[in-house]
């Protein structure tokens, strides 16, 4: 079974959810305070890539996992974040506001960002690695900018049929993601269990470093809590599904290994996320 005919809908139905929750509001109240926009779209776009090359550098992973740890870090914010940012008191608007413009600025900075790395990784290794920037950024149009200006529209157009959707959605993205990881456990449950310390290792590294990072940046540019709980979650989650399809996709480059980082990160990912937040509701308690 080609895995990318399942999470093709997936990553549309989560983008075209995406768009259902912006709104005007949710850039003219961040607009008002611009240092936490500023600080978080710096973490995601910058930090992010540069701490996954670090990691994958350090731990000597292979050309396919090295390539799949860094894609996933030039991802945008998974949608999930403005989720968890409400369970945290974060700022909601901000993170609605991270999640649309990394969505946007990520369609022209990951081709870039991803072929540098492959150019690095086929040196190094003496492997071959091609990346179709043509083809990579079509898809990506395709699969999450049209999808999200959609929910745009269909906001704007029908507000109350649009916020019945987004509750509907909202409540299978999760169990969606998850089915999609537990389908690659099953179709490559070896390849998954032979790598699973060493890329479990690195996205954990990933995940913690990152949210630290993130915390940092926040407190040098004294940021409000609820923003900085806010930018710490938009850097510790991306959009698994995305770096799932192009891994997989057969016009790009059509590897389900290189996809089995973002599975593992996806499952990681939630499981810190959820102690993050827990250990702020006991803090605020």
């Amino acid at each position: 079974m080609n895995t990318i005919w399942i999470v093709m809908p997936i990553l549309i139905v989560l983008m075209f959810l995406l768009g259902t929750e912006l709104t005007r509001d949710s850039f003219t109240a961040v607009a008002r305070k611009p240092v936490a926009l500023i600080l978080g779209t710096i973490g995601q776009i910058v930090l992010l890539p540069l701490v996954a090359f670090a990691v994958a550098k350090i731990l000597t992973l292979p050309p396919v996992f090295f390539m799949g740890l860094v894609l996933i870090a030039c991802c945008p914010g998974g949608s999930s974040s403005n989720a968890f940012s409400m369970l945290a008191k974060g700022d909601v608007a901000l993170s609605v506001a991270l999640t649309a413009i990394s969505s946007v600025v990520t369609l022209f900075t990951l081709p870039l960002i991803m072929q540098a790395v492959a150019f690095y990784v086929s040196n190094e290794a003496n492997v071959t690695i091609e990346l179709p920037i043509g083809k990579l950024l079509m898809q990506n149009l395709a699969l999450m900018f049209v999808p999200m200006l959609l929910g745009v529209v269909f906001r704007r157009t029908m507000p109350r049929h649009a916020t019945a959707t987004n509750r509907l959605l909202s409540k299978a993205a999760f169990p969606a993601l998850m089915l999609l990881a537990l389908l690659f456990f099953l179709q490559y449950p070896k390849v998954i269990a032979d790598n699973f310390a060493t890329l479990g290792t690195a996205c954990t590294l990933l995940i913690i470093v990152t949210m630290a990072c993130g915390s940092l940046l926040s407190r040098a540019g004294k940021t409000t809590d609820a923003a900085r709980r806010t930018i710490v979650i938009e850097i510790g989650m991306q959009n698994a599904a995305q770096a799932i399809a192009i891994a997989s996709s057969p016009i790009i480059f059509n590897n389900d290994n290189m996809a089995i980082p973002a599975i593992i990160y996806a499952l990681l990912m939630n499981v810190i996320l959820l102690i993050y937040v827990f250990y702020l509701r006991k803090k605020q308690q």
